[in-house]
C-alpha cells in the first residue's frame, strides 16, 4: 500500500481541492466521500471508486473490514494529521474514498413503476434542506428526485453529509426548469406545483397516478413556469402567524400523503 505523510505531496493538494471547490469536482469528475456507511451507500449504487484513502489507526482494527473496502481498489495510506486535515466530519472514520461522479441526466432516469411518484425542487440551494429531501425521498422509496436549476453542486460535501448518503440511493437528474417540465409533460406525468396562487389544498388532489410534487426556494418559491404549467398547483393549510415552512418539510406533508394514499389504493 502506498503511503503519503506530507502536507506538500500534490495529491494531497488535489484532495484538499476536490473537497473544498465544486470547480476542482467538475473540472476532474471527481468528488470525496467520507465515512464506511457513506461509501458503502455510493457502492451500493454503483458508483465507482478510483481510490481508498485510510488513515489505519482511525480506521479500524478490523483488518478483515478494511480489506473488503480496498480489495479491487487503488489504496493509499495516510499520516492521521493529513487524515484530519482532509476530513470534513468532525466525528471521522478514518477512511476517504475518491469517486468518479455521475451526470445526472433526465435521459438516464428509469421508471419500473407504471405509476412513478417523482419529487422535483426548484432552485434549492441550501445543503441541508436538499440533503433532508433526499432523505425524505429515500424514506418514502420515491422513484426519483429531480433539481430544476440546480444552484448547488451536489458533491458538495455538505449535501452528502446531510442526506446521510441518501444522495447515493436515490435516482437524481437535473435541468433547467424547461427542460424538467418537458421531460414530466412527455412522461405523462402529473405536475403538483406547491404555491399558494390558484391553488387547491393538497390532501384533495389524487397522486396514485404518475405525479411529480414540486417544491421551490422558502424565498420566492416557484416561478411562474411551474404554477402555469402544472396540472393543479397545491397548497399547505396552515393556522398559524406564518405563511411558510421549511421547504423540506414541506415535501415530507406532500410526499407521504402520495404514499398512504398509495398504500390504500395500490399501484402496480
Amino acid at each position: 500500500m502506498k503511503k503519503i505523510t506530507s502536507y506538500q505531496n500534490p495529491y494531497i493538494k488535489e484532495l484538499l481541492k476536490l473537497q473544498d471547490k465544486s470547480r476542482a469536482r467538475k473540472k476532474q469528475g471527481l468528488f470525496l466521500i467520507e465515512g464506511k456507511r457513506e461509501i458503502s451507500l455510493a457502492i451500493e449504487g454503483e458508483y465507482d471508486i478510483e481510490t481508498y484513502i485510510v488513515a489505519p489507526e482511525i480506521f479500524s482494527n478490523n483488518e478483515e473490514q478494511l480489506l473488503d473496502f480496498t480489495k479491487s481498489n487503488n489504496c493509499i495510506e495516510i499520516s492521521n494529521d493529513i487524515y484530519q486535515k482532509l476530513a470534513y466530519r468532525n466525528s471521522t472514520e478514518g477512511i476517504i474514498a475518491v469517486v468518479k461522479a455521475k451526470t445526472f441526466s433526465l435521459d438516464d432516469l428509469k421508471f419500473t413503476s407504471k405509476s412513478p411518484l417523482i419529487m422535483v425542487m426548484e432552485g434549492v440551494e441550501k445543503p441541508g434542506n436538499i440533503g433532508a429531501i433526499l432523505r425524505t425521498a429515500d424514506a418514502a422509496k420515491i422513484d426519483a428526485v429531480i433539481i430544476a436549476n440546480p444552484k448547488t453542486d451536489l458533491y458538495n460535501p455538505n449535501i452528502i453529509r446531510s442526506s446521510v448518503g441518501c444522495i447515493f440511493t436515490n435516482q437524481v437528474a437535473t435541468g433547467t426548469t424547461e427542460e424538467v417540465i418537458s421531460f414530466l409533460k412527455k412522461k405523462n406525468i402529473n405536475i403538483y406545483s406547491t404555491t399558494l396562487q390558484n391553488s387547491n389544498k393538497y390532501y384533495e388532489e389524487n397522486y396514485t397516478k404518475p405525479s411529480a410534487i414540486v417544491v421551490g426556494t422558502e424565498a420566492t418559491g416557484l416561478t411562474e413556469q411551474w404554477r402555469t404549467q402544472a396540472t393543479q398547483n397545491i397548497n399547505i393549510p396552515m393556522e398559524g402567524v406564518i405563511d411558510s415552512m421549511n421547504v423540506s418539510v414541506a415535501a415530507a406533508i406532500v410526499l407521504f400523503e402520495a404514499k398512504r394514499q398509495r398504500i390504500n389504493k395500490p399501484i402496480n
